[in-house]
């Protein structure tokens, strides 16, 4: 059952994934700080930085799009000059999931992947539901991560450290966010959507909870004037972080009020959120899969934990 809800939130995804034309796909680049641009795309938001050292991406969207992805980064090089390199170094992924890790087996040819040892597990297991017929099929060698950590670790790169911290059981079991210290820019993956309501995967060791905990403990930390690149959405700061955490807050207090009520799931989402938050369910994530995301976490669900 668990793999069935699991499918049943990311078979959208998957199914356009297969069926987009990654043709009519442009890659944008973005200048956010310092080194440190942001290219969009189809899939999640791409952190790069480029410089005398060469090119450092975190995450790579969808594998078609691999080609313009690097001319993008090619092209940000040539622009820095002479001093800039164009080759690609590290690729860094925020977590496991397709529309962030799906160019790996490109670009694991020419950079060296780093993640949570989590994400290679993931990676390695791939997914499969007889129930729906979708598979994730398990990722070639080439798309695994060939440097892992449990808590963190550092990459001094391009002129400053890049701080890579492992958030637990938000997102996903797996998922960190990347600190640009000297540039003072983080991407923060998918633990953070611009006004819109997120994907918490409890089938990949997530839990609503631990998501807001991992927001408030950036929110604890945060540099002054820092640049947020988010998994999805426009660049942000402080201001849109601030946002999101008060959406998972209110959602947190509001569903669990309506649990220990002895609400039933269905008599949530017939209730459904604040008319405050109304445009955050325009996403991939609309309202009715959010409160059953929440109610399923909230009510005792436990995260399913990564299987080696």
């Amino acid at each position: 059952m668990k793999k069935v809800f699991l499918s049943a939130l990311l078979l959208p995804g998957l199914a356009l994934a297969q069926t987009q034309d990654f043709s009519k796909v442009q890659v944008k680049s973005i200048p956010v700080a310092g080194n440190v641009h942001m290219l969009e795309g189809a899939g999640g938001n791409i952190g790069v930085s480029v410089g005398p050292d060469g090119v450092l991406i975190v995450d790579d969207q969808f594998a078609p799009l691999a080609p313009k992805i690097r001319a993008a980064f090619g092209k940000l090089a040539k622009s820095q000059g002479k001093g800039a390199k164009g080759s690609l170094e590290y690729v860094l992924n925020t977590h496991w999931h397709f529309d962030h890790t799906g160019s790996n087996a490109v670009f694991g040819r020419e950079g060296r992947i780093v993640a949570h040892s989590h994400v290679r597990t993931r990676l390695i297991n791939g997914l499969e539901s007889a129930a729906l017929g979708m598979k994730i099929p398990p990722a070639p060698k080439e798309a695994l991560p060939v440097i892992t950590y449990d808590q963190g670790l550092s990459i001094f790169f391009n002129g400053e450290e890049i701080q890579v911290t492992h958030l637990p059981s938000g997102h996903t079991d797996g998922d960190s966010m990347v600190y640009f210290t000297g540039s003072n820019v983080l991407h923060l993956g998918d633990q953070f959507t611009v006004d819109k309501y997120p994907f918490v995967d409890l089938e990949s060791g997530g839990s609503l909870e631990g998501y807001l905990r991992n927001v408030e403990r950036v929110l604890q930390t945060l540099p002054a004037g820092v640049k947020i690149i988010p998994g999805h959405g426009a660049l942000s700061g402080r201001e849109q972080l601030e946002a999101f955490a008060e959406m998972l807050r209110e959602t947190v207090s509001l569903v669990k009020g309506k649990i220990a009520a002895g609400k039933t799931l269905d008599q949530v989402k017939a209730e459904g959120m604040p008319e405050k938050f109304k445009s955050w369910g325009d996403g991939f994530i609309k309202q009715d899969m959010w409160l059953t995301i929440a109610y399923r976490s909230l009510s005792g669900q436990k995260p399913e934990p990564a299987q080696k």
